[in-house]
């Protein structure tokens, strides 16, 4: 819709368009902890090349509270992860979505040498999704959204063979 429109109007109009449009279906998301970037979808894609994207059932499902958005982790300890809002939890499981650029040098003491300097695993496609000691990489392909989709089906059939 937003790259029609661009056709006919300016992007800071299409931008106000857009996000009018998704305050009126999704409402202020703020107060579940997701911020808007400063930039319109359309503004954003122009300066940085990324693409805003929202997961309607993710969004259902963070405003259920089946789901729970939590600041940055600040540490991990076995499963119990310490958040920089000081609040801690206990996990079975921990998935960092980390966005478009890889911050994986940033948070993981990599002792195994898993991870290259680019902040992408260091094994190549198609085993590139599996680490060591339970650690996953999904979306580092740098295959688009039908490559993160088998990566997670990957993972999400490695841990199930884990359980049972």
């Amino acid at each position: 819709m937003g790259m029609v429109l661009v056709k006919y109007l300016n992007v800071r109009l299409v931008d106000t368009l857009l996000l009018m449009l998704s305050n009126l279906k999704y409402g202020d998301l703020s107060k579940y902890g997701i911020t808007r970037p400063k930039l319109g979808p359309l503004s954003l894609k122009i300066a940085t090349g990324r693409s805003s994207v929202i997961d309607v059932g993710t969004i259902a499902k963070i405003k259920s509270g089946e789901i729970q958005v939590v600041k940055g982790p600040s540490r991990i300890q076995g499963n119990e992860v310490l958040f920089t809002d000081d609040k801690s939890y206990q996990f079975d499981a921990i998935v960092f979505a980390t966005g478009y650029q890889s911050k994986v040098k940033k948070w993981l003491k990599d002792d195994f040498g898993l991870v290259g300097l680019d902040g992408f695993p260091i094994a190549k496609f198609p085993n590139h999704w599996k680490g060591e000691n339970g650690l996953y990489f999904a979306g580092f392909a740098r295959s688009g959204l039908a490559g993160i989709s088998m990566d997670a089906k990957n993972i999400a059939d490695d841990i199930n063979m884990a359980y049972y």
